[in-house]
């Protein structure tokens, strides 16, 4: 099969099962049902790109595939849009943000690619609702996410520290302000300060040219795979980690930290 075939093929296939006859499950579903397989379907997609899985990304990237043509296919059944529009309108947008390859612009490299995409996207929402340099930053996305990819939007209309340094005495000065919110006892404050930390360290992240979320969850893995191995030195022990004091869990994760740098 072409591509074209085997697209038309999947797109067959989820019509059918919608229809009368078809699957009772998949005919009931609506745009609201189904949303949270869709999210799921992406991290399972991120899982295989992180575990270097060709077969298993091929898969997944079927899974997310088909909840795509899902989607549209629900869409055409109330007249709003089919899955050629989806696909038309993808590649409008992929040439008309690209005239580097399909124009006669003249580009440095890749950082001017991507202020032009910028100023592309800017000049787009004029005629949408939202003309906000901010806008298409969903608010589902994940916290930490959604705060670098703000940052970034406000980096390119020019909102911006000048380099690292100054992120970092920004740090350092949200950190004063939760400090002083916890000494006063403010719960409501200290929350917004954390906040501010939080955000101001995924600008750190932008400018470090690393993602926040990435860094996050190695921290996360860290941390996880390293208590796992005190609990393991402590059952060699015949011990349960509740049964260990707070200095003997601070030897004990420091020597884990000396083998797990």
């Amino acid at each position: 099969m072409t591509v074209g075939e085997s697209f038309e093929e999947l797109v067959r296939i989820m019509h059918r099962l919608r229809r009368p006859g078809g699957c009772p499950w998949d005919g009931e579903q609506t745009h609201e049902s189904i949303k949270p397989y869709l999210i799921e379907e992406a991290y399972e997609v991120v899982e295989a790109i992180e575990a270097h899985d060709p077969r298993e990304l091929c898969t997944e990237l079927g899974d997310l595939l088909l909840q795509i043509v899902f989607h549209a296919e629900m869409a055409a059944e109330h007249d709003q849009f089919a899955i050629a529009d989806v696909i038309r309108a993808i590649s409008e947008k992929m040439v008309r943000r690209h005239p580097h390859v399909f124009g006669d612009t003249q580009v440095s490299g890749a950082d001017e690619v991507v202020r032009n995409w910028s100023r592309i996207k800017a000049a787009e929402r004029q005629s949408a609702d939202d003309a906000s340099a901010l806008a298409g930053v969903p608010r589902a996305m994940p916290a930490l996410l959604r705060a670098q990819r703000l940052g970034e939007k406000a980096g390119h209309a020019g909102f911006d520290w000048a380099d690292a340094g100054g992120v970092l005495d920004k740090l350092q000065e949200e950190l004063g302000e939760l400090r002083e919110a916890v000494a006063h006892g403010d719960r409501g404050g200290a929350q917004a300060e954390l906040g501010d930390l939080l955000f101001a360290a995924t600008s750190l992240a932008r400018h470090l040219r690393v993602s926040a979320e990435d860094a996050l969850k190695g921290a996360a893995d860290r941390f996880s795979r390293r208590f796992r191995r005190m609990e393991e030195a402590l059952a060699a022990q015949r011990r349960d980690i509740h049964s260990a004091t707070a200095p003997e869990l601070d030897a004990l994760w420091e020597a884990v930290k000396r083998r797990d740098p």
